[in-house]
């Protein structure tokens, strides 16, 4: 039951984007009719429960979209308003679902007690840095993944953006390849211009 109210108080505070703390008077009338209803009986208690099960995944599900929602807030923050706008469209058809994939299947592969910890990094690497972001455990500050966008210069074709990520599995030593997008054949501007 614990669990229930500490899920819902997760819940609210995502949702509402800390307007309603837990020590708003919502949540002392909440656990004042929650004492209530236990004390009536079991009838109510298993219809209770049942309703209740839903605000859970809709947290574990609130907490993955607010990942990805960070993720492209932070690709586009290191584009800056030169690359940005030149391969945004490939970028959200093309590279981007395969960024959330690979972040979705970070988090599921993690158990429920572990997405509390997660975080993702506040800050692209700018001038030629490959990193965009980090997904990391906030108790360690350890990464379990790290994506990546290097610039590649290939002769008589010109510049592609090379995405990829590593992962903690193998010690971030294999490029799992996202994809490419093409530049031109000038120098792409620095990251974060």
């Amino acid at each position: 039951m614990k669990w229930l109210q500490k899920s819902l108080i997760i819940a609210v505070a995502l949702l509402t984007f800390g307007v309603i703390t837990p020590a708003h008077d919502i949540w002392s009338n909440f656990q004042e009719k929650s004492d209530s209803k236990h004390e009536e009986g079991s009838s109510n208690e298993s219809d209770y429960q049942i309703g209740l099960a839903d605000p859970h995944i809709e947290v574990v599900e609130s907490i993955e979209d607010t990942f990805i929602d960070s993720a492209k807030t932070l690709a586009y923050e290191k584009f800056g308003t030169k690359i940005g706008p030149v391969i945004s469209d490939e970028f959200d058809q093309v590279i981007f679902p395969k960024i959330d994939e690979a972040i979705r299947m970070t988090l599921n592969n993690d158990t429920e007690n572990e997405y509390r910890r997660l975080s993702i990094s506040e800050r692209p690497g700018g001038n030629y840095s490959e990193k965009i972001f980090n997904v990391y455990d906030k108790d360690s500050q350890k990464d379990l993944i790290r994506f990546h966008v290097r610039t590649d210069k290939r002769p008589q074709d010109g510049y592609f953006f090379n995405f990829h990520y590593h992962v903690v599995e193998d010690g971030f030593n294999t490029h799992h390849t996202i994809g490419d997008i093409y530049w031109s054949k000038d120098t792409p501007p620095k990251w974060l211009s």
